[in-house]
């Protein structure tokens, strides 16, 4: 049986998406909050950006892959209005109840759906949009799943990767420091769970940095792939254009 990484440790393929999968039921009651703290409250501008990028129009169709709890998702329904639509997918069912819910409270309803963004349940060539944030480094065949994305988009449709990405050399050593000192401490104090943390560190580590993903991207089928560093490259968010 083949074998993967799951943070630094190494297990078959089979087993890192149950891994995964207890990572984010764990997680899924505070993410939000572990998501302000840990982030300072930068998730929320990087998401903004992403969604500044992305230009949704209105009547558009959007994707958005490990939506979770629903940040982007809600910012595209607003974009596209009546005439467009938004699905919001994870793998995760936790994850996708909690967004569901903070999405039905702010008054937005869209379809949910639990897929696997390796085998999308989509025809080809059907949504002007796919976005993915901080979900990608957790698939195990990161290849197979972009070449979905490509697959699920229309000629000229544009697929946005946000995730933590590798941090400019100056900020390295503070960077580490935080990661491994801090986070797990703070995911225990407050979610009651050092090791998913720790997970998140190391998983970060192990995912291509700027230049191997987008070569990855390259790879896939997209014709035109660029980055955008964000907070000295702790996130990068990927843009890529079906041609």
């Amino acid at each position: 049986m083949s074998s993967t990484h799951f943070g630094y440790q190494t297990v078959d393929e089979s087993e890192k998406a149950r891994r995964v999968r207890g990572v984010f039921d764990s997680v899924a009651p505070r993410y939000d909050l572990m998501n302000d703290l840990m982030s300072f409250g930068l998730h929320r501008a990087w998401k903004a950006y992403t969604v500044l990028v992305a230009n949704v129009q209105p009547g558009q169709q959007v994707l958005d892959i490990a939506g979770g709890t629903g940040d982007l998702a809600r910012s595209f329904a607003r974009k596209v209005g009546p005439t467009g639509m938004v699905l919001h997918t994870d793998i995760n069912e936790a994850m996708l109840r909690n967004g569901r819910d903070r999405l039905l409270d702010a008054g937005v309803v869209l379809p949910t759906l639990v897929c696997d963004a390796e085998r999308l349940p989509f025809a080809s060539g059907r949504f002007d949009l796919v976005s993915v944030a901080f979900g990608l480094r957790n698939m195990t065949h990161k290849d197979a799943a972009l070449a979905e994305m490509q697959r699920v988009l229309k000629p000229g449709g544009k697929l946005l990767v946000l995730e933590f990405s590798r941090v400019a050399r100056p900020l390295k050593s503070a960077y580490d420091w935080y990661s491994f000192r801090v986070l797990p401490r703070l995911g225990q104090a407050v979610a009651g769970d050092s090791a998913s943390y720790r997970y998140l560190a190391e998983s970060i580590r192990m995912h291509p940095d700027q230049e191997e993903l987008k070569a990855l991207m390259k790879k896939a089928g997209f014709g035109h792939v660029d980055y955008h560093n964000l907070t000295g490259g702790v996130v990068a968010l990927h843009v890529a254009i079906k041609c």
